[in-house]
């Protein structure tokens, strides 16, 4: 029998990259635990980065803060949960 895909929300795939980018959780574990292929993960990561500045809403914040963060390597000046 065929597992049936799951589908995520453009927040819940921000907290799935924030995950890897700033808590450090290796892409495998991502993917083993999410049961993700690493091709999905880098194809949302590279969305993100080349659409950051025309997302909108709380997405674009948050995207705003994930490449700030990856830029720097540090944690984010404000919480990416808060709202």
């Amino acid at each position: 029998m065929k597992k049936e895909r799951t589908h995520y929300t453009a927040e819940e795939k921000v907290a799935i990259l924030r995950r890897h980018l700033l808590d450090k959780v290796p892409v495998s574990d991502l993917c083993e635990e999410l049961g993700l292929q690493p091709t999905v993960f880098y194809r949302w990561q590279k969305e993100f980065f080349e659409n950051g500045a025309s997302a909108s809403g709380r997405t674009e914040a948050c995207l705003t803060l994930l490449v700030w963060a990856a830029q720097t390597k540090s944690s984010p000046p404000c919480s990416l949960t808060s709202r």
